[in-house]
């Protein structure tokens, strides 16, 4: 489960955003949509624990977490969340698979190349997994990046754009692939996006 109350952040003075209390249980997802500039990037940045809030306060399982160490926060992102970033990071000498299981080896789990091959060929990406991630499309990493944020069952789901370089076929199946895993492990779901096309996908919607 994940709470958020009272987050304000600021870049400068010019800059400072408010954002809406946000509540999301296990085994639920969030929608939290808004235009380009509007902070939805910088709200999932608050939440994954990459910033830190100028006032309010995070929950993740009941435990609040704005007086953590930069390690202790660094932890909890390897094991407890699964981030989706807007743009893919990864490392270029490695394969596609080694880059999914790398999250695994940065949590100190076992890396577990089944799962690995799984996630790949629900995402459509099976035929990839021994090419550099430079050899595939924006679309292509965009489905890995979502693999590797599932590796280690995560208590908390964090998505920034998960649809934006995807038709709308591998769209439908990537929503209904985080929905299905957030379930299965019993993880929270938030999704910030401006795509449209996921209105109808999540009853649970916040607007920036």
């Amino acid at each position: 489960m994940i709470t958020s109350r009272n987050l304000q952040f600021s870049y400068s003075p010019q800059k400072q955003f408010a954002f809406p209390d946000i509540s999301c249980a296990d085994k639920e997802a969030l929608l939290i949509l808004g235009q380009s500039g509007r902070g939805k990037t910088t709200f999932l940045h608050l939440l994954a624990l990459l910033l830190k809030p100028d006032s309010g306060n995070i929950h993740i399982d009941n435990r609040e977490l704005s007086g953590l160490s930069h390690t202790e926060r660094t932890n909890i992102r390897a094991k407890s969340l699964g981030i989706i970033y807007q743009r893919a990071h990864f490392v270029g000498a490695l394969s596609v698979l080694d880059n999914i299981l790398l999250s695994s080896y940065l949590a100190g789990n076992k890396q577990d190349k089944e799962k690995a091959a799984y996630l790949a060929e629900q995402l459509g990406f099976a035929d990839h997994l021994h090419k550099k991630t430079t050899q595939l499309s924006q679309g292509e990493q965009q489905r890995v990046s979502i693999a590797r944020a599932l590796m280690n069952n995560p208590n908390v789901i964090l998505a920034d754009e998960p649809t934006s370089n995807l038709d709308d076929n591998n769209c439908q199946k990537v929503v209904e692939l985080l929905k299905n895993q957030a379930f299965s492990i019993g993880a929270s779901l938030v999704v910030v996006t401006h795509d449209q096309r996921l209105k109808d996908e999540f009853p649970n919607q916040v607007f920036l």
